[in-house]
């Protein structure tokens, strides 16, 4: 059950070759996985930076943790997102 909504959050993530070179983004917006990655590993909690940015939601944050680690399990990204 926690595995099947988890691949949920992974439908927010899209890539557009029009929308930041066709970095994996989240739900089309100019938000870069990586750049949530780094504010989440620069020590900001999911409710600092949903306060910082409110059109992010908590799951645009649990999505770019998912497809973190799915891109580290070896699958690829086009597959990912």
């Amino acid at each position: 059950m926690i595995k099947v909504a988890l691949m949920k959050y992974i439908e927010r993530i899209t890539i557009d070759p029009e929308i930041c070179h066709g970095t994996p983004c989240i739900r089309g917006m100019r938000w870069p996985v990586s750049v949530l990655l780094d504010l989440l590993g620069s020590g900001m909690s999911f409710e600092e930076i949903i306060f910082d940015h409110p059109e992010l939601e908590r799951e645009d944050i649990l999505a770019v943790l998912e497809f973190a680690k799915m891109a580290l399990q070896g699958n690829s990204i086009r597959e990912i997102a």
